[in-house]
């Protein structure tokens, strides 16, 4: 196998691994905040604006984490820094 069939795999299975394992503790930390939303919205009904608004924001942190995994797999399939290097040593020889 050559160096850049070896990246290329390296960099396929890099990515998959990324986005499998960084999707994981988001849809878990997810589920549990709306979890203790519900319990607390069934426990106080009257504090639902100020409990509604900050699960939203809570959600979208949590979420933020998932999209970067997303983005630095995104990089590695599209946007290899590695690349460059390998071509580059390629035609130097």
């Amino acid at each position: 196998m050559d160096t850049m069939t070896f990246i290329a795999v390296a960099s396929i299975v890099t990515a998959g691994l990324t986005t499998g394992m960084g999707c994981i503790g988001p849809a878990l930390g997810e589920g549990r905040s709306v979890s203790t939303a519900l319990s607390a919205l069934a426990q106080q009904p009257d504090a639902a604006n100020t409990i509604t608004r900050t699960l939203f924001v809570g959600l979208a942190m949590i979420e933020s984490m998932a999209i970067y995994s997303f983005v630095i797999s995104m990089i590695l399939i599209f946007a290899n820094p590695f690349w460059n290097h390998v071509i580059s040593r390629a035609a130097g020889q």
